[in-house]
């Protein structure tokens, strides 16, 4: 399982939301998404790179292009974790 505190800390930027949001409509490229945002492909690879360490997207790579898509397993997690904080299991961890 893969630490809710990189998980969070991944999603406490603005621009990783807005990547997380764009792609729950399905992958997409580094190229259109640098685009969709409007930031340079070097501030995008910061931000894609926190959201890959934490497990909440994954890359695949298409002849010259590179695809991201969500890790929808760990916003399952992360959605466990949270029904936890609302008292919804047993869980005292």
């Amino acid at each position: 399982m893969i630490s809710i505190n990189k998980i969070l800390s991944a999603l406490a930027d603005d621009t990783r939301r807005s990547i997380i949001i764009k792609l729950r409509k399905g992958k997409i490229n580094s190229g259109d998404l640098a685009d969709y945002l409007g930031i340079s492909p070097q501030a995008l690879s910061y931000h894609l790179s926190k959201l890959k360490n934490a497990e909440l997207i994954y890359e695949t790579k298409y002849k010259n292009f590179i695809y991201y898509e969500l890790n929808l397993s760990v916003l399952g997690e992360l959605i466990v974790w949270l029904d936890t904080l609302k008292g919804e299991t047993n869980d005292e961890n």
